[in-house]
């Protein structure tokens, strides 16, 4: 047995089933020993961005790793962004990078690279394999390491994985998320009981229904629930109970966190601004606000707030009522987008939102939809929506998923509609084609001052728009094999939705809304 033989059949045996590849020449021993495998799953990518973000998906749905198959250190970079995303989403994903042979590195030949270091900053853990004796420990060793929540990106120089004289090597233990020791529990109890205004801030499996409930019970003794702005998996809908989302910008931040003396981190970090603004802090807590960790990464954060609702008063928590919107008419604005997923959205969804700015009305529009499942944009790395989606599919089958994507998002990763027309994925895409970066429009607006009444310059107006010429995403859908139509009415909207939740396979919907933020080129 080779190298990349010992390598698929030890990730086979610690239950990795699908890869997400987009491999070159130094990866084609390891595309072979897939054969050597009936039962696992192999998914082209037309590009490695595409296949990040999808382990991602499939990752966050699943709690277990899928593997990417990536090139060299170009491939790498090419993956980079959603590789970001997963890290900070906090996915298992067992990341491998094919790379020239030992004899050959020294040659600097083209496309070789630092691969170990790109690998360093979106992965927890990286081992780069030196003997074909080797590998079945090592890639024992990133099943393992991937599952706590963690990028584990395993390096193979091709002779390695071509020379003779590896062998398969059985799964090793998992670490089973760590017990929240009683004293903590009993810190934070005594904040909630002070009667001082206190906030629990969820994230990471706190935003899962069991921790959901538990977390509920704690916030129903009256303390305020929260959860990150960006959860990785946000379960929701009737019958569970309702969190509010952390704003996006930080003085909607600061408003929902006034007044806290005690702040509770269960999964979540301390919140901070995603950027930089003058003469403003980035830390968003209250200054005389005490931050208590329940439950940190690799805690049992379920078990925690157990624990905690059982010290406290019994109360009982509110859920959401099952309740949905009527189907909207007239103009076709995000807010009416937002009104028909809401009406229509089915029983036990997958939503993947990269809506940006346009997807605003969302939240409350889907708070009574029948159960279903939220991805966001862990990382801010945009370009993630569609691949995600992709994962989600293959990790769920048979669940429908609805990815909603801005139109400049969705032009990062396109290659994506045509993953989801080969493997034949139940993905309905809407995609808000309002030809702006919106949200730039709006940080553009709170960061440079107007200079003496004038306009924008000719160079900001166009660093901002996405028309001349407007996306054709219908076409570029279509071109992809993937079905397509094109809504500029909130009816037309709404029965091209219900059309294509009801077809089985991927269905495309560019739905002509006008941007929140900057000049309109709605058309």
């Amino acid at each position: 047995m080779n190298g990349a033989e010992a390598v698929v059949a030890t990730l086979r045996a610690c239950g990795v089933e699908v890869y997400f590849a987009n491999p070159g020449t130094s990866e084609m021993h390891l595309v072979a020993a897939l054969d050597e495998e009936p039962a696992l799953r192999a998914v082209p990518c037309l590009f490695e961005g595409v296949a990040t973000g999808a382990a991602d998906g499939y990752g966050r749905m699943t709690g277990r790793p899928a593997a990417t198959l990536l090139h060299l250190g170009p491939g790498l970079g090419n993956g980079l962004a959603n590789l970001h995303n997963a890290r900070r989403a906090a996915t298992p994903l067992v990341n491998l990078v094919g790379d020239h042979a030992t004899h050959h590195k020294p040659l600097d030949a083209p496309l070789e690279s630092d691969i170990d270091a790109l690998a360093g900053t979106v992965s927890g853990w990286v081992r780069r394999c030196s003997e074909a004796a080797g590998l079945h420990a090592a890639a024992a060793v990133a099943a393992a390491t991937a599952p706590p929540g963690q990028v584990a990106t395993l390096i193979l120089p091709a002779d390695i994985s071509w020379s003779p004289g590896a062998s398969p090597a059985p799964p090793l233990p998992l670490q089973p998320p760590a017990p929240v020791p009683d004293d903590t529990v009993t810190a934070v109890a005594a904040a909630l009981r002070s009667g001082e205004p206190t906030a629990i801030l969820l994230g990471g499996p706190a935003t899962r229904a069991p921790a959901l409930r538990a977390a509920a019970r704690v916030a129903a003794t009256g303390a305020r629930l929260l959860c990150e702005t960006f959860p990785a998996r946000l379960e929701r809908g009737a019958g569970l109970p309702t969190v509010e989302r952390l704003g996006y910008l930080p003085e909607g931040a600061r408003a929902q966190l006034h007044g806290l003396r005690h702040l509770v981190l269960v999964g979540a970090r301390a919140p901070v601004s995603f950027f930089a603004y003058p003469e403003t802090p980035g830390l968003l807590v209250p200054r005389d606000c005490h931050v208590h960790t329940l439950a940190g990464p690799g805690d049992d954060a379920v078990q925690a707030l157990a624990h905690l609702a059982d010290l406290l008063p019994h109360a009982t928590a509110a859920t959401a009522a099952r309740a949905r919107p009527e189907p909207p008419a007239g103009d076709l604005t995000g807010e009416s987008v937002a009104t028909a997923v809401g009406a229509l959205l089915p029983e036990g969804a997958i939503v993947v939102d990269e809506a940006n700015t346009s997807g605003l009305w969302l939240p409350a529009a889907t708070a009574g939809a029948p159960h279903h499942d939220w991805l966001t944009l862990t990382g801010g790395a945009i370009g993630q929506g569609l691949p995600l989606a992709v994962g989600a599919a293959i990790a769920c089958p048979d669940r429908p998923v609805v990815c909603l994507e801005a139109d400049g998002s969705a032009m990062y990763t396109p290659q994506a509609l045509w993953t989801m027309a080969r493997e034949g994925l139940d993905v309905t895409i809407v995609v808000y084609a309002n030809q702006s970066y919106s949200v730039l429009e709006m940080e553009y607006d709170r960061l440079v001052p107007t200079r003496d009444g004038r306009a924008r310059g000719r160079a900001a107006r166009d660093l901002l728009d996405l028309s001349r010429p407007d996306l054709d995403f219908a076409g570029l859908a279509q071109a992809m094999g993937v079905p397509a139509a094109r809504a500029t009415t909130a009816e037309e909207f709404t029965a091209q939705l219900a059309k294509a939740l009801n077809e089985p396979g991927p269905h495309v919907i560019e739905a002509r809304v006008p941007p929140l933020f900057g000049p309109s080129h709605a058309s």
